[in-house]
């Protein structure tokens, strides 16, 4: 990133997604610093160290654009959010779930940040950060598949010919008989299982640490409305005979001392929801079958409440920290 940029200014989206960035590596060294804390199997450790040497690296080169650029850098997350020394709370194959769920966010988020970037070094740091999450989520999965632990996809039979639709029954699917689900709409139904599987795994233990009975219950509740978004799906594959292995090896320990600050938690939480349902916006907008893109539809309308009685919780606790917005002109008129 060897460019002088002092005369191009940051548009909104290359801010934002700056910021984003930011709060979400500060989020992953202490989540990880934790893991790091605890874990056993030194596979494991060494996917859990490169992905920690990541975020320390993102948050520096953001720290050093906002510096260069006059903009207050986010508070984001400190040591003061996580108590390294806590008990052990997730196992060495929820961290290898976790940190390859990571890889895959960032693939996602990072691709759409270099998208929406004009100036040639932020396009450069999002090319490098792409790159990164991919080799991230390749040794993640290299290691569990060395392990057992990778869940595939469904399997289906290859297809004999190439075919077109010639009738609009293709696209129903409320009453009467139904076609087989495609490929590409049993893609998004099990990678959609898989999210909320991990994410009922890690608000399981959310649950069993948060010490306000507010955060708590709201844990609670995302583990529940997880676990039914879950069963949609299971439910959905399994009338096809799609079967859809998950594994239980990713439930939390007993413990019950707090390794994260509610702060943390609530808004761990508050990304997971709102990349999920950008996930299942995509996956209405790929599934073809009305029935199934009804049942995203009322998901996400579920996500969508819940995800706004967590932006409520923190904003009543001073844990939400505003972005960088546009002047208020209004108030500015009022001299």
């Amino acid at each position: 990133m060897g460019m002088n940029h002092e005369h191009i200014k940051l548009t909104a989206s290359e801010m934002s997604v700056l910021w984003t960035s930011y709060l979400n590596d500060t989020l992953g060294v202490c989540t990880i610093s934790y893991f790091l804390n605890h874990v056993e199997d030194p596979d494991v450790r060494a996917v859990l160290e490169y992905a920690l040497d990541l975020s320390k690296k993102h948050i520096e080169v953001i720290r050093q654009i906002f510096s260069n650029e006059k903009i207050p850098i986010p508070l984001g997350f400190t040591e003061q959010d996580v108590n390294v020394n806590a008990k052990r709370l997730f196992s060495d194959s929820f961290m290898l779930y976790y940190i390859q769920n990571m890889g895959s966010a960032g693939i996602n988020s990072y691709s759409v940040a270099l998208l929406v970037s004009s100036r040639m070094d932020i396009r450069e740091y999002y090319t490098s950060c792409l790159e990164s999450s991919a080799e991230l989520f390749n040794r993640t999965s290299n290691v569990m598949q060395e392990k057992g632990l990778f869940i595939r996809a469904p399997y289906i039979p290859y297809p004999n010919q190439a075919k077109f639709v010639h009738k609009q029954h293709f696209l129903a699917g409320w009453f009467g008989e139904q076609r087989p689900l495609t490929s590409i709409e049993i893609s998004f139904l099990f990678f959609n299982l898989y999210r909320n599987t991990l994410g009922t795994a890690l608000l399981t233990g959310f649950s069993q640490v948060a010490q306000s009975k507010e955060v708590r219950q709201y844990m609670i509740r995302g583990a529940e409305i997880a676990k039914h978004h879950s069963a949609v799906f299971t439910k959905i594959l399994s009338q096809d005979n799609i079967l859809s292995p998950m594994t239980s090896e990713i439930l939390p320990e007993t413990s019950k001392e707090p390794p994260f600050s509610e702060k943390l938690m609530m808004f761990h939480t508050a990304a997971l929801t709102n990349s999920g349902m950008g996930y299942y916006g995509a996956s209405m907008g790929g599934s073809t079958r009305k029935d199934l893109a009804a049942s995203y539809s009322r998901l996400m309308i579920e996500v969508a409440e819940f995800s706004l009685d967590g932006a409520n919780i923190m904003i009543d606790n001073g844990w939400f920290e505003e972005p960088p917005s546009a002047p208020n002109r209004k108030d500015l008129a009022k001299g």
